[in-house]
């Protein structure tokens, strides 16, 4: 009577030789890709920001976190579910991923950690917030003072090309992916709506930024101030996201070269995830 081997013999991988297309970070590579080749042509120096925050997805009528008849995390259709975002994070899960940010920096700059080592920077920095001669453009101009000198370090107009929210029913956060231009404009005249502090880690990777922000928020002059805790994952490089984009899928580069955008953009789902895999329940929630 012979007996089968209980070693798995090498497989292919795939009937084909070749690895399925991971139809989840395509997705989110073409929407990125789209907004940045529609972008408007506002400004010379206008800089693409792409940025993944974690949060909550809320329903609109139940203010409850939404509830999906799916198993997995799922990227939603724009504009075909009724939900908000909620990016802020209790107290404790602020300290929960700065503590796991910490010990990552610490570890990485061991040689024998198997990727490039974490650094980080501890900025504080204050954003007042005017509003443009239009009364009805959403949009404000943010200038940006370091909190110690005063000293302005960017006047912009932050315009949002697009949002894809996506919703993780196994982890206790869910994530929204951004897509804005950042265009520089003279500093506003007048006084600002609503100011907001920010006492910002912003640890650095590779291509990526994760910042995790602690922002006292004073939306009217006599109310007292809103605090937020906010975690985001930022591609570092508005230039190489430009250039990686503008050679995606050209036959006339090297496959490197029209590869990269999605290899980038890879990288950049992937350390969302590893984020929203690593949330606690410390999320604000409501009965």
């Amino acid at each position: 009577m012979s007996t089968l081997g209980s070693s798995l013999p090498p497989l292919s991988v795939s009937i084909l030789g070749v690895e399925p297309l991971d139809e989840f970070i395509r997705e989110i590579a073409d929407f990125v890709h789209h907004k940045i080749m529609t972008k408007p042509n506002m400004h010379p120096e206008a800089k693409v920001e792409v940025e993944a925050k974690l949060g909550i997805l809320r329903d609109r009528t139940t203010r409850q976190r939404l509830m999906l008849p799916v198993l997995v995390e799922t990227i939603l259709m724009p504009n075909e579910v009724d939900v908000q975002f909620e990016s802020n994070m209790s107290l404790t899960q602020h300290k929960h991923f700065n503590t796991i940010l910490n010990e990552l920096k610490r570890i990485s700059s061991q040689p024998s950690h198997p990727t490039s080592p974490l650094e980080y920077t501890h900025v504080k920095v204050v954003d007042s917030f005017y509003p443009l001669d239009n009364p009805r453009d959403r949009d404000k101009i943010r200038v940006t003072r370091d909190e110690k000198t005063n000293t302005v370090l960017e006047t912009t107009r932050k315009v949002r090309l697009g949002d894809l929210n996506i919703y993780s029913p196994k982890r206790a956060a869910d994530w929204r992916v951004s897509v804005s231009l950042e265009v520089p404009v003279p500093h506003p005249v007048g006084a600002a709506t609503h100011t907001r502090r920010k006492d910002r880690i912003c640890y650095s990777h590779e291509e990526f930024n994760i910042d995790l922000t602690q922002v006292h928020s004073n939306s009217a002059p006599n109310a007292p101030p809103e605090v937020l805790h906010e975690l985001e994952v930022e591609i570092a490089r508005p230039a190489l996201l430009l250039s990686t984009a503008a050679k995606r899928g050209d036959p006339n580069v090297s496959e490197q070269e029209r590869n990269a955008f999605d290899e980038l953009i890879r990288s950049f789902v992937n350390n969302a995830r590893i984020l929203v895999k690593n949330a606690n329940e410390g999320w604000h929630q409501r009965s």
